[in-house]
C-alpha cells in the first residue's frame, strides 16, 4: 500500500520533472525560434552578436549602468564647449562687424535752457525739461573723476570697456539671493545713458557690452569719463555733475571738494533712496566706501582720508522757477522765443543761453514800488509797471503781478484799464500835425455842450480862454474835446496806433469821446506808444530778449530793430513840452521830485475804476497803471480809497509809484535835456468857442476840491491849486476869469448847434458799461467798457459801450 503510495508519487514526480523538461525545451524553442527569425529579419544580418549603429546623441548610452547610460562622455562635453565657443567668437565678430556705434541719444545731449539778466552774467531762471547743464570736465578738480572712478568702476582704466570679473562676481552675488547687483563697467553705463536709452534683455545688454568695446577702442578714458559725468543722473532731478553740485551744496561743479566729490559719487547708483536729505546714515555709509576705495586705489592718502568730513547739503530745492514776480518775466521771454522760431525743445532741451533786456536792479526796484503800498490796502487791488529803455524798445523792468503761480495772468501785457486823460497825448500830436499849435486857444467853460455832449471839467474853475499848454498841464476836458472835435477823432486813433497801440485795442474807434480815455489798453502797450513820443517818434516794437546762444557759443538770434519814424520831430517836441508842464506843477506835479527833466500824463477812468500815469525821460519810459476787481471779476471804483487817500486818482499812487521806480532808475543816468519847442505863434487867432451852457462863476471857488480835501498833504492830489507856482507865462489863469467875455471872444464865431446824433457804438462785447475819465480837471466819456474784466482774467474788459447818455451823466470827478 505504502509502495504503491511512493510509487504512485515517485512516478508523478518522474512524469512531472518529464513534463517540465519537455515545456522547458518547448520554450527554449521559441524563444530561440524567435530570436532566429527576428535576427534573420535584421538587415545585412550576417550571424554573430547584434550591435545597434552609432546616433548622434547616443543616448542612452549601451554598456553602461542605468545611471550612467544617460550622462554625456566627456569627449561630447568637450566637444561641445568647443564648439560653442567657436560659434560665440564667431558671433562676436560678426556683431563687432555690424553694430555702428549711434549717434548719442537726445536725451543725453539735452539740456536745460538758462535765461539771464540783461548783463548776461545773473541768472533769472531756467527752461527745462531736462535739468542738465553740459560743462568742460577740464574744469572739474581731478578728485571727482576720481571719485566717481572709485565708487563706481575701480578697474576702470584697465579694463577694455567690459569687465569679465565683475560680471562673474555680480552673478554669482545674485545667485546667492543678495541684493541685486550690475556687472555694467562705467563705459557700459556711459553707452546706457549717452548712446542706447534705458536697455532691457540680455539682447540688449550684449549689444550695450558690444558699443563699450567699440566706444573704448575709439574714445580715450577722460573722454568717456567726461561725457558720463554730464550725462548721469544724481538725484534731486539733476542730471549731470554740474546741476548735481548746485542742487546738493549750492555751488558750481569747479568749486566741488573732496568729502562732496565722495558724497556725490557715492550715491550715483540709487541717489533717490541715499540723498542725504532722506536717509543720512546710508549717505554717510557710501561716502566711507568711496573714500576707502580712493585710498585703496592710490587716489588720496589714508591720512587725507581721516581728514575729511560728511560734507553739508542744502536741502531739496522746492521752489518752482516760474514762483514770484520773476515767472511773469520767463512767460514772456518763453513766449517771445516761440514768436521767433524757437521750439519748444529748443527752449526745454537746447542748451540756450538766453539774454534778456531785464535790468537786475531796476527790476528789484520796480517791484519794491510796485508792492510798497499801505498795509491797508485791498488784495484785490493790482498794480502793472512796465519800463521801457527808448533807445531800442527792450523792457528794462516789468511788474506783472506779485506771483505767477497764484495768478498766471500778467498785469502789464494781459489785463486791460482805460486809459482816461492820457489818451488826450494822442489828439494833442494829432492836432500839431495838422497845423495847430500849441499857442491855439478854447474856451474852458465847465459844463459845455460840444456836438450835442455836455463835457464837465474836473474843478469847474472858468480859466477863460486857454492854449494847449495849459489845456494839457490841468486836464481839461472841455478843450480837449473841442480840438478833437476840430481834428478829427479818427486822427487820434491813428496816432494811438502809430505810436504803439495794436489795432485791436479795445475800445479805440473814432468817437468824439475817444479823447478822454474810453479805450482800455494793457498797460505795457501804453508805454511803448510814450516810448515812442520819448524817442523822438521814431516807434520800436518792445522786447525782451536781447540774445540767444547755443552751447557753442553761435549767436542764434539778437532782438530788437532799427525803429521807424512815425512822428516829426517838431510835432514831438511840442507835444513833450506841453506833458512837461504836467510834471511842473500840474497833475502829475509829484513826478518832479526825480530831480531832472520829465514829462509825462495822469489818467483816471470812470468812477474811479482805473488810474494811470505814464511818463519818461529822454532815456526810459514807464507806465503804471492801477485798478480794482471785485469777486466775480467785475470792476469796482477805487472811490473809497485807502492809506488816507480817497479816491485813488492817477495822481495819487500810480505817481507815487512812477516816482519811487524812475527816482532809482534815473540816478545813474546823465541828466538829458529834451528838444526846444517850436516858436510860439506871435499872432493868435481864437478858435471856435462852443456855447457855455451855464454862465461861469465870476469868482473860482476858494473851496478845496473833494480829491483836495479827503487827500492828505503826502499824497498829493492831481488838481492844481487855484494859483499854481510854476503857471506859464503865457497861462492866462493868472487873472481872475471875468463875467463878462473877452474883446477876442466877442469876436469868436457863434457855437455850432448841438446835434443829438450820438456817436457810433463801440463793441458791444465789453463786461462794463463805464466810461472813462480823466485826471486832474478832466474826465473821459462815453459807456465805455474799461479796467478790469470779469472772472480771474481781470482787466478784459471790451471796447467802448454806445454813447446813448450825455457825457455830464457819465463823467463824475477824476484824478
Amino acid at each position: 500500500m505504502w509502495k504503491r503510495t511512493s510509487s504512485a508519487a515517485g512516478d508523478g514526480a518522474a512524469s512531472g520533472a518529464a513534463a517540465g523538461t519537455r515545456g522547458g525545451s518547448r520554450s527554449s524553442r521559441r524563444a530561440s525560434s524567435g530570436s532566429a527569425a527576428a535576427g534573420s529579419r535584421k538587415k545585412g544580418y550576417k550571424g554573430g552578436p547584434y550591435q545597434e549603429p552609432n546616433r548622434f546623441w547616443n543616448y542612452p548610452r549601451p554598456n553602461k549602468g542605468p545611471i550612467h547610460r544617460w550622462l554625456p562622455s566627456w569627449r561630447f562635453v568637450v566637444g561641445s564647449i568647443l564648439t560653442c565657443g567657436v560659434l560665440g567668437v564667431v558671433l562676436f565678430f560678426v556683431a563687432y562687424l555690424m553694430i555702428d556705434v549711434p549717434e548719442p541719444d537726445d536725451f543725453a545731449l539735452a539740456q536745460g535752457s538758462t535765461v539771464y539778466y540783461a548783463d548776461g552774467e545773473t541768472p533769472m531762471g531756467t527752461f527745462a525739461d531736462v535739468d542738465r547743464e553740459i560743462i568742460d570736465p577740464g574744469t572739474l578738480p581731478d578728485h571727482v573723476g576720481q571719485a566717481i572712478v572709485a565708487s563706481e568702476d575701480r578697474r576702470f582704466y584697465s579694463n577694455v570697456g567690459v569687465d569679465p570679473v565683475g560680471i562673474l562676481r555680480a552673478l554669482w552675488n545674485n545667485l546667492r539671493g543678495n541684493d541685486t547687483q550690475g556687472g555694467s563697467t562705467l563705459t557700459m553705463q556711459y553707452v546706457e545713458r549717452y548712446y542706447t536709452g534705458q536697455t532691457d534683455g540680455y539682447a540688449d545688454k550684449f549689444r550695450e557690452a558690444i558699443l563699450a568695446i567699440k566706444i573704448d577702442q575709439q574714445q580715450s578714458k577722460s573722454e568717456i569719463l567726461g561725457n558720463y559725468m554730464n550725462t548721469i543722473y544724481f538725484g534731486r532731478g539733476a542730471y549731470g555733475i554740474e546741476r548735481a553740485s548746485q542742487e546738493f551744496f549750492g555751488h558750481p561743479a569747479s568749486e566741488l571738494t573732496l568729502s562732496e566729490s565722495a558724497l556725490i559719487a557715492g550715491i550715483i547708483p540709487s541717489p533717490g533712496n541715499w540723498d542725504p536729505a532722506t536717509n543720512p546714515d546710508q549717505a554717510q555709509a557710501r561716502w566711507q566706501r568711496t573714500l576707502d576705495y580712493m585710498v585703496a586705489n592710490g587716489n588720496i592718502t589714508q591720512s587725507e582720508a581721516d581728514e575729511q568730513e560728511f560734507p553739508d547739503v542744502v536741502d531739496p530745492g522746492g521752489s518752482d522757477v516760474y514762483a514770484g514776480p520773476n515767472g511773469y518775466l520767463l512767460v514772456m521771454i518763453r513766449d517771445e522765443l516761440l514768436a521767433h522760431g524757437f521750439t519748444e525743445d529748443d527752449i526745454d532741451g537746447g542748451g540756450l543761453s538766453i539774454t534778456s533786456t531785464i535790468d537786475a536792479d531796476l527790476q528789484e526796484q520796480a517791484v519794491q514800488a510796485a508792492e510798497d503800498l499801505p498795509e491797508d490796502t485791498p488784495d484785490n487791488v493790482r498794480v502793472a509797471l512796465t519800463s521801457i529803455d527808448n533807445d531800442t524798445g527792450g523792457v528794462l523792468a516789468l511788474y506783472g503781478g506779485h506771483d505767477y503761480l497764484e495768478r498766471q495772468r500778467n498785469n502789464a501785457t494781459q489785463d486791460v484799464a482805460q486809459g482816461g486823460s492820457t489818451f488826450k497825448v494822442f489828439a494833442l500830436i494829432a492836432a500839431l500835425e495838422n497845423e495847430a499849435t500849441l499857442d491855439d486857444r478854447f474856451a474852458s467853460y465847465s459844463p459845455m455842450t460840444i456836438d450835442g455832449y455836455t463835457v464837465p471839467n474836473f474843478d469847474t474853475i472858468n480859466r477863460g480862454y486857454i492854449d494847449l499848454i495849459t489845456a494839457t498841464k490841468y486836464s481839461v476836458n472841455t478843450v480837449y474835446v473841442q480840438l478833437n472835435d476840430r481834428t478829427g477823432p479818427e486822427k487820434l486813433v491813428d496816432v494811438a496806433e502809430r505810436l504803439g497801440l495794436p489795432e485791436d485795442t479795445n475800445g479805440l474807434d473814432p468817437y468824439l469821446s475817444n479823447v478822454l480815455g474810453t479805450a482800455s489798453p494793457h498797460p505795457a502797450d501804453m508805454a511803448e506808444a510814450y516810448s515812442t513820443i520819448a524817442s523822438g517818434g521814431v516807434h520800436h516794437d518792445r522786447f525782451i530778449v536781447s540774445s540767444v546762444t547755443n552751447p557753442e557759443d553761435e549767436t542764434l538770434y539778437t532782438g530788437g530793430d532799427d525803429g521807424t519814424r512815425e512822428v516829426e520831430e517838431d510835432v514831438i517836441a511840442d507835444a513833450t513840452y506841453a506833458m512837461q508842464q504836467v510834471v511842473q506843477g500840474g497833475t502829475g506835479h509829484t513826478a518832479a521830485e526825480i530831480g531832472r527833466p520829465a514829462a509825462g500824463k495822469t489818467g483816471s477812468s470812470n468812477d474811479y475804476k482805473s488810474a494811470w500815469f505814464v511818463g519818461f525821460v529822454p532815456q526810459i519810459t514807464t507806465s503804471v497803471a492801477m485798478y480794482q476787481v471785485g469777486e466775480d471779476g467785475e470792476e469796482i471804483s477805487m472811490t473809497e480809497g485807502w492809506g488816507g487817500v480817497a479816491p485813488i486818482s492817477g495822481g495819487s499812487y500810480p505817481t507815487d509809484i512812477w516816482t519811487q521806480y524812475m527816482t532809482a532808475a534815473v540816478a545813474d543816468l546823465p541828466v538829458e535835456e529834451f528838444p526846444d519847442r517850436t516858436e510860439p505863434e506871435q499872432v493868435y487867432v481864437p478858435p471856435v468857442d462852443p456855447q457855455p451852457t451855464q454862465e461861469p462863476s465870476e469868482e473860482p471857488s476858494e473851496e478845496p476840491s473833494e480829491e483836495e480835501s479827503e487827500s492828505p498833504s503826502e499824497e498829493p492830489s492831481e488838481e492844481p491849486s487855484e494859483e499854481p507856482t510854476e503857471e506859464p507865462s503865457e497861462d492866462p489863469t493868472t487873472q481872475e476869469p471875468t463875467e463878462d467875455p473877452t474883446e477876442e471872444e466877442s469876436e469868436s464865431p457863434p457855437a455850432p448847434e448841438p446835434t443829438d446824433t450820438p456817436p457810433p457804438p463801440t463793441d458791444d462785447s465789453s463786461d462794463g458799461d463805464s466810461g472813462g475819465q480823466g485826471d486832474g480837471d478832466s474826465g473821459s466819456g462815453g459807456q465805455a467798457g474799461g479796467g478790469p474784466g470779469s472772472g480771474d482774467g481781470a482787466g478784459q474788459s471790451g471796447a467802448a459801450g454806445r454813447l446813448e447818455d450825455s457825457l455830464a451823466d457819465l463823467l463824475t470827478p477824476g484824478g
